[in-house]
């Protein structure tokens, strides 16, 4: 038995800012995906997931606790982003599992489709769709926010989604499932994160209407809300002294590692969650979401 207020690091000294699009590579603390830790228990056995921003973060800690749960991966990211992802294939294999890596841009409406479709073809079908990856933009001011930075959020972190729903759920078989990243910043909506705080917001309603429409064909569709996770998007868009204290604010103290965001995406995606549909799973240190 651990004490969640101190089994993982409380504080980030000396963690430099990086540009986008973040890597794990460059951090000087290394987050938690599991890699010494996860053990599976065949919950997903001969299953097909797709993980966008499968490459780091939480991303990367869903598709090594997929893998160790018996389900061949594919991850979707940005090109930049090669190095992380090489990292997670590697995970995903020592597994015994396969991976598939489908670098490009999923604000390009067609590499959404083009990659469910190269996924089928490699490997066979898709059971399981998680929508994880996303643009995080930080303003100042009402004036500070940028058009064309708040229209590549929303084709990023919603429009994607849609896509790939469209995409996906013609292959799906009963059974399936899309498991969405939402944030507590959909009811939180830190001023100086506006943009970000909306689509979050349009995530968590986009899950209950995917829900409530593909319910008949036996499809579940829920998100996992995390809290102040540490992962390559927090020194993307915080300065060092706020990235030292993060998750200082949080009933628990700290902040959350990606290993401990990737069994609510095991639940939700396996048949232990066969009851679930159209909810919203709070990861958030017990910052509430009411």
């Amino acid at each position: 038995m651990r004490d969640p207020r101190t089994s993982q690091p409380t504080s980030f000294p000396d963690e430099p800012q990086q540009p986008r699009p973040g890597l794990e590579t460059t951090m000087r603390t290394k987050p938690d995906h599991g890699e010494d830790s996860y053990v599976g228990k065949g919950l997903l056995a001969g299953r097909v997931a797709l993980v966008t921003g499968g490459d780091s973060g939480i991303g990367r800690a869903v598709a090594i606790a997929y893998a160790r749960e018996g389900a061949d991966v594919a991850i979707s990211y940005l090109a930049e982003e090669q190095a992380d992802a090489d990292e997670t294939r590697d995970w995903v294999e020592k597994a015994g599992r396969r991976c598939i890596q489908l670098p490009g841009d999923i604000r390009d409406r067609d590499h959404c489709a083009a990659l469910v479709e190269r996924m089928v073809a490699e490997l066979g079908g898709i059971d399981i769709l998680v929508n994880n990856a996303a643009a995080q933009t930080i303003n100042e001011d009402l004036a500070d926010i940028d058009d064309d930075e708040m229209q590549g959020a929303f084709a990023a972190n919603v429009y994607a989604m849609v896509r790939l729903a469209k995409a996906a759920v013609p292959h799906m078989k009963p059974g399936g499932s899309i498991v969405n990243s939402t944030s507590v910043q959909a009811k939180v909506a830190t001023e100086n994160m506006i943009v970000y705080s909306t689509t979050k917001g349009a995530i968590a309603s986009l899950t209950i209407g995917l829900s409530n429409l593909l319910a008949p064909q036996g499809i579940r569709v829920n998100c996992v809300a995390p809290g102040p996770v540490w992962t390559p998007i927090q020194p993307i868009a915080k300065p060092s002294d706020e990235l030292e204290t993060l998750g200082s604010n949080t009933p628990l103290g700290r902040a959350g590692q990606p290993a401990e965001l990737a069994p609510a995406y095991v639940l939700l995606a396996s048949d232990e969650g066969s009851y679930i549909t159209g909810a919203l799973i709070p990861v958030t240190g017990g910052m509430p979401m009411l």
